[in-house]
């Protein structure tokens, strides 16, 4: 199984491609952008892991992926990667944010799912997994709306490739992990964490590694399982 996972090379998309790799027939291909040295660090560590340079707010970078795409022969797309967020009330978010959040954080997976879909319908089957948040269950979290807007739009494409795809045995799944501990938390004051911490069911953030589990069930789920999104946050909203 060949296996590309965006934004591998820290957070959780590190966690997944760990995890995936523990499986020695499993061959990982995973783009970074500000973390080379940890990119290096893995394929040093791992020899089913391959890094990938792509800044996805770069046309000219998102093309020399997408040009790999063929040559990887993939099985399954992970959706992680995310670039930057900013917190901050609706009524305080200025418009360029919103367009910023839809033009690095939306189109880009949007191409990268159109291209890996057209490679999956000549073989008649693939799977793409995409990195949502539990945002979108019940309340959503305040100051997050650029957010939490860019991911319900990334729902909608989830469901869509399911639906027009279903044919081909292609499969299109989400996650929607709450919150975890991982380099967005550093935009967040820490009072603001451990009240989130301390109010838990479980009194402790969601560790990357559940997150993890579930992506791995996904890339070996059957393809009955399809359309769906799988919220991971420790029954605080229960659909």
């Amino acid at each position: 199984m060949n296996v590309l996972i965006t934004g591998g090379a820290s957070g959780l998309g590190r966690a997944i491609l760990e995890k995936l790799c523990t499986d020695d027939s499993v061959k990982i291909f995973f783009t970074y952008f500000k973390s080379a040295s940890e990119a290096r660090s893995i394929e040093n560590k791992l020899t089913n892991a391959h890094g990938v340079f792509c800044d996805f707010s770069d046309a000219e970078s998102l093309n020399n992926l997408i040009e790999k795409l063929p040559s990887m022969e993939l099985n399954v797309l992970v959706n992680n990667a995310i670039s930057g967020m900013e917190v901050a009330h609706f009524h305080k978010t200025p418009e360029a944010v919103f367009t910023a959040d839809f033009m690095n954080n939306v189109l880009p997976q949007v191409r990268l799912m159109q291209e890996c879909v057209k490679l999956f319908r000549k073989r008649k089957a693939g799977k793409l997994i995409t990195v949502l948040t539990a945002g979108l269950i019940g309340a959503p979290p305040m100051g997050y709306a650029s957010y939490t807007a860019s991911k319900a739009y990334m729902a909608s494409i989830v469901k869509t490739i399911a639906a027009e795809n279903v044919k081909f045995n292609i499969t299109s799944n989400a996650v929607s992990p709450s919150l975890m501990k991982t380099g967005l938390l550093n935009i967040l004051d820490e009072r603001i964490v451990d009240s989130v911490e301390e109010g838990h069911p479980l009194k402790q953030l969601l560790p990357l590694t559940q997150v993890a589990e579930v992506v791995d069930f996904l890339t070996k789920s059957p393809s009955h399982l399809n359309g769906v999104n799988i919220p991971i946050n420790a029954a605080v909203n229960v659909i």
